[in-house]
């Protein structure tokens, strides 16, 4: 350390940029006004014995200050923070800038990847799709698209964009329901994501949702395979974009108890699907009507 300060003394260059190296007087330390590179810091207090401590004891006799040992223990593991205003260069002044914005950045993305990988892991989503989320996440952090929005709610969004993107069998609500953002942030953040990347997320398909809703409600293979019939005949025939696939499953669910002459009322269903009566009455209705089916 002592040769590095003497050539830094001598010379008065950074050895990394070639820029001149400015003294922090207050701080003792020198730093590149080119790079922001801390080259001299201030000397270590070298008064104390450095022995060990055992016991109580020893301890509070070799404390030379009067504050506990673990109280002088430096600081390990956080970031050196470039203090902008209360440095006069301008130089200087663009490497602190520098350091603080990529300090925020680490951060944002450090709460990001831990928001995503507890929701994945909730919702048991596939290492493929948390690749592509948090892909999508930092596309929208480097578009700047974070500003205004919140942290959780923008990978709320990117989960189920990637959800959607990979077919998985997940709804917005259940990935909701695993978030602490309000869903009308997260359907903003959503929208803002199509939008501003020009996405087109493909329509989740209803038939992947049957067995979830099949085993839920502890209905038989029979129910499943008519319910599986409805929504692929009607599907093949219509469009259904725009439309909860949730809705038409319960729906179908609704119509294939029917048809097995199960009694299982219309609030059963739609509670334990997530979707209100009146959808599943809307969607039962369209479905019985558009595909003639009598009971």
């Amino acid at each position: 350390m002592e040769a590095i300060n003497s050539s830094i003394q001598e010379n008065y260059n950074c050895p990394e940029c070639g820029g001149s190296v400015i003294p922090i007087t207050e701080r003792g330390d020198s730093v590149c006004s080119q790079c922001g590179l801390v080259l001299n810091e201030k000397g270590l207090d070298n008064s104390h014995s450095g022995k060990r401590a055992y016991t109580n004891q020893e301890r509070n006799s070799r404390d030379h200050t009067g504050a506990p040992i673990s109280n002088l223990v430096p600081d390990i593991g956080l970031t050196t923070v470039i203090d902008r205003h209360k440095i006069k260069d301008p130089d200087l002044k663009r490497a602190a800038k520098w350091d603080t914005r990529i300090t925020w950045g680490k951060r944002n993305l450090l709460i990001a990847t831990t928001e995503l990988k507890r929701i994945c892991s909730n919702l048991n989503l596939p290492d493929h799709v948390k690749m592509e989320a948090m892909r999508l996440y930092k596309e929208a952090f480097n578009a700047k698209l974070l500003r205004g929005r919140s942290i959780n709610a923008m990978v709320a969004a990117c989960i189920y964009y990637a959800v959607r993107l990979k077919r998985i069998p997940r709804t917005f609500q259940e990935i909701s329901d695993q978030s602490s953002e309000n869903i009308k942030d997260m359907r903003r953040s959503y929208r803002a994501l199509l939008r501003e990347f020009n996405l087109k997320a493909p329509n989740t398909n209803p038939s992947a949702l049957i067995p979830k809703y099949i085993s839920k409600l502890q209905l038989t293979q029979d129910v499943a395979i008519n319910t599986k019939k409805v929504i692929d005949t009607f599907i093949s025939r219509f469009a259904t974009s725009g439309k909860d696939p949730k809705g038409i499953v319960a729906g179908a669910i609704y119509i294939a108890c029917k048809l097995k002459g199960l009694e299982l009322t219309q609030k059963q269903i739609a509670d334990s699907i997530g979707v209100t009566e009146v959808t599943l009455r809307s969607r039962y209705k369209e479905l019985k009507n558009k595909l003639k089916i009598k009971f």
